[in-house]
């Protein structure tokens, strides 16, 4: 694959997370495809080397992303996609395999189908392994290797890559070519890398108030380390970090919870009333306040205080969308287009940038060996799940 130049296509790119991954390793990516035409004009201005192609995608062709990607069948190296996972998600109470979003993933392999190309990334929740016994990933494995892919699933934990976030996502890695099928092997974490934290991520933006109608578009200081210097790179100025106005009621709430606290911090008459009878152990996260050192946790498609722990480590108020990016390991030139509810659900919806870079990069160097015949192919290291 690093013969000449490395090509790929994303289909439900949204705002261009996992394909910006694979830029960064080196891809060219020739196209984006996704039903969210807000998304996609993130997507569009921030890949301009590509062709972005709304609408949904029961009603793509491959010929048309062949033409727009200017190549013939069989060329392409690689796609790369989410099936939405909102069918799949462990946050989804009703979901399951009846779900019509949970059978997405056959559109993406009809178009495998029609491109074929030399290898396919698709990612996914977690909650996919457990839906029906399993008997969805057994599916996802059986029509993919129908297709003649060999193909090799593994849970990542971005955290292990740089990303300042703990996420767990299934990436299922699949070939055609005689390469083995290799996972990042972790970079991050005990006796490895530190893992990058809330405060490494961000601690360079400029202080703001909950509710300020201007707020800076200049950077606090210089970058700190080199995680918020690799994501500013050239940026003189900031997008996306306007914050929300919560209630005066939260701001009351926020103003008991210290570091590393949440809503038990709260004093009882100032819970929502729902809340009040809560036992002890109920509601982890919700209104939770991250230590400086902390990871944060999983980044959902809005940094809803009464959620999750998204409130500032040090101001009273919620992440902005900046922050969320930041955390996602989304370089600063990314400017989310749409509504402030709509840019949080592109960077939540997101496959962090950087574990996307991790991924396409173990495919290079997968490319560069060869299976002798007859031999299994085997990922480097990664968490292993049962099918």
């Amino acid at each position: 694959m690093n013969r000449r130049e490395l090509t790929a296509i994303d289909l439900f790119c949204g705002a261009g997370g996992l394909s910006e991954g694979f830029r960064q390793a080196g891809f060219h990516v020739l196209a984006g495809q996704d039903f969210d035409d807000i998304a996609g004009r993130t997507f569009a201005a921030t890949h301009r080397e590509a062709t972005f192609i709304g609408g949904p995608i029961q009603k793509i062709t491959p010929e048309q992303l062949l033409d727009v990607a200017g190549i013939a069948k069989g060329e392409l190296d690689v796609i790369v996609g989410g099936p939405p996972c909102q069918g799949y998600s462990v946050y989804n109470h009703h979901r399951g395999a009846q779900d019509p979003r949970a059978g997405l993933f056959r559109e993406y392999l009809r178009i495998v189908e029609g491109i074929m190309p030399r290898w396919l990334v698709m990612e996914n929740v977690t909650g996919i392994t457990s839906i029906a016994g399993g008997a969805i990933v057994r599916q996802i494995f059986a029509e993919i290797e129908a297709l003649g892919y060999r193909v090799e699933m593994r849970v990542l934990k971005a955290e292990e890559y740089g990303v300042p976030q703990e996420r767990r996502r299934v990436f299922f890695i699949a070939t055609r070519t005689g390469a083995p099928i290799l996972f990042p092997n972790a970079t991050h974490g005990p006796d490895l890398e530190p893992f990058v934290t809330v405060w490494d991520a961000i601690s360079d933006l400029p202080v703001i108030r909950n509710g300020d109608a201007i707020v800076p578009r200049d950077y606090a200081s210089s970058p700190k380390n080199g995680y918020q210097a690799i994501l500013r790179g050239d940026c003189r100025e900031l997008f996306n970090h306007a914050p929300g106005r919560l209630a005066r009621i939260n701001e009351d709430r926020m103003k008991h919870i210290p570091p590393g606290g949440s809503w038990r911090d709260i004093p009882r008459e100032l819970l929502p009333s729902g809340m009040q009878k809560a036992k002890r152990s109920d509601h982890t996260k919700r209104y939770g306040r991250p230590r400086k050192t902390d990871l944060s946790c999983t980044v959902l498609t809005k940094c809803d205080i009464h959620w999750g722990a998204y409130i500032h480590p040090v101001q009273d108020r919620s992440f902005t969308v900046r922050e969320a990016a930041r955390l996602q390991s989304f370089p600063d030139f990314f400017d989310f287009q749409g509504s402030r509810t709509e840019q949080y659900v592109q960077v939540g919806n997101a496959v962090p940038p950087l574990l996307g870079r991790r991924v396409a990069e173990s495919l290079i160097l997968s490319d560069t060996m060869t299976l002798a015949p007859g031999r299994a192919a085997h990922g480097h290291e990664g968490v292993a799940v049962a099918v």
